[in-house]
């Protein structure tokens, strides 16, 4: 990995295809994020909330970044997201293309 490279990868599920369409632009066009995924084939999630057990279709982000931009990436989705506790999961990355990392370093710069 690049010297001082933190890559991350972030988890949020979307209630809508649009929401989430709405996010992955906001995150990338404020290079907040290199690139988004946006799984528009929907997932079904089952999650607790109130007590109570839920089922939700959700539309799924991959969100790759770096750790200096995860404050400010969750502060946007958190603005742009409909739910009260929206998904905001990261993921450490331990490794990968040296040119990958690299671009994704410079892209959100």
């Amino acid at each position: 990995m690049p010297a001082g490279m933190n890559a991350k990868v972030v988890l949020v599920t979307c209630g809508s295809r649009a929401e989430a369409r709405r996010i992955a632009q906001a995150a990338v066009a404020k290079r907040l994020a290199a690139c988004v995924n946006v799984v528009t084939a929907p997932v079904e999630s089952l999650y607790r909330w109130k007590e109570k057990v839920e089922r939700a279709t959700e539309f799924l982000l991959v969100i790759k970044t770096t750790g200096a931009r995860l404050k400010e990436l969750e502060e946007e989705v958190a603005r742009l997201h409909g739910y009260d506790v929206p998904e905001f999961l990261v993921i450490g990355v331990a490794g990968g293309s040296r040119k990958y990392l690299k671009w994704l370093s410079q892209s959100v710069l």
